[in-house]
């Protein structure tokens, strides 16, 4: 799904940074948009209400969709794909989903808690799964592998519909409680493609193989609507490969793996002026800006850093053009 465009959500985040000045901006965001923490279990809204809708299979369906669950019609409850959205664990546990911890509590450090709202009910960690699934999951760490979801020893493999979905979750655990819940505590493998030997390989190659889902999408927007923030790498997978090196990806907003992005988002302010415009943005120079009257005519002027005075311009409507690597935008301004 091409956007070809930067949503508004991620309107103030430098995309030209790159690696480590990219991972600690979006960080930034994630922290300063958080403004609700949902309550694990609750007389009022909390986290089981919210995976209710976050979670479910499609719009208007009564079920939920169990991560790490493959098969619906065999004899076999624990490896069920969907679920009754009010079949959730009380006392018994056959049959019914709880909240699977994605970024398991006890890998964290220090460990995440649930008896207060906080990194342990952050709903972007949370899925619906089987009861007996999950306890199978356990604290376990993720491992490569392929087919449906299984443990192998001590590790555990979330199957090929679901790895992606993984990898995206312990990417967003990571900027958004760094020091918290780091990668290589819940995934095995090297990390040779980061920079910063700070996210597993088997992470990076799992947000490839298995792109973002419609369901993702729709989950994260419904988690967005109760907490505030977002999962970036849901709304874009190429931000990891901007992070953290790594497979080749599809920039899903059609404008991050432009070699011209700092043009791209260039901005003129202010509109309406009578003393200076200001230029926002990288790699202008003098001799790529042209500034016309509403005649025609090409206006001499200084530009100082970003600055240009038009103090001497008669009051009307002026148009800019600003040129670079073949291409042009037009900006209109007015001087009263």
């Amino acid at each position: 799904m091409l956007v070809a465009q930067i949503p508004q959500y991620y309107s103030n985040v430098d995309f030209n940074l790159a690696g480590d000045g990219l991972k600690v901006e979006l960080s930034s965001l994630l922290l300063d948009t958080h403004t609700n923490l949902i309550p694990y279990t609750s007389s009022n809204t909390d986290t089981w209400d919210v995976l209710r809708i976050s979670d479910l299979v499609e719009a208007n369906s009564s079920n939920v969709l169990l991560i790490y669950g493959y098969d619906d019609s065999d004899s076999s409850t624990n490896n069920d794909r969907t679920r009754d959205i009010y079949s959730n664990q009380s006392s018994n546990c056959i049959g019914y989903w709880n909240r699977e911890h994605v970024f398991a509590k006890s890998l964290a450090n220090p460990s995440l808690v649930t008896n207060q709202p906080g990194p342990g009910t952050d709903v972007h960690n949370l899925r619906a799964a089987d009861c007996q699934m999950n306890s199978s999951r356990n604290n376990r760490l993720f491992v490569s592998g392929s087919g449906n979801s299984g443990t192998s020893g001590s590790y555990f493999y979330p199957g090929d519909e679901f790895k992606g979905d993984v990898a995206r979750i312990i990417m967003y655990m990571y900027l958004r409680y760094p020091s918290q819940c780091e990668p290589s505590n819940i995934g095995v493998g090297s990390a040779s493609y980061s920079n910063y030997g700070d996210m597993p390989n088997l992470f990076l190659d799992w947000n490839e193989e298995d792109p973002v889902s419609d369901f993702e999408r729709d989950r994260n927007d419904v988690i967005y609507s109760y907490q505030g923030n977002r999962n970036p790498f849901i709304d874009n997978p190429y931000l990891a490969l901007k992070i953290w090196n790594g497979p080749d990806l599809v920039d899903s907003w059609g404008v991050l793996s432009s070699p011209n992005l700092a043009f791209q988002r260039l901005s003129v302010y202010p509109t309406i002026t009578n003393d200076y415009l200001y230029i926002q943005g990288t790699g202008v120079v003098r001799n790529s800006i042209e500034i016309f009257n509403q005649l025609g005519q090409a206006l001499e002027f200084e530009l100082d850093e970003n600055k240009i005075d038009v103090t001497s311009f008669s009051n009307g409507l002026y148009i800019m053009n600003i040129n670079h690597s073949n291409q042009s935008k037009l900006f209109k301004f007015l001087v009263y």
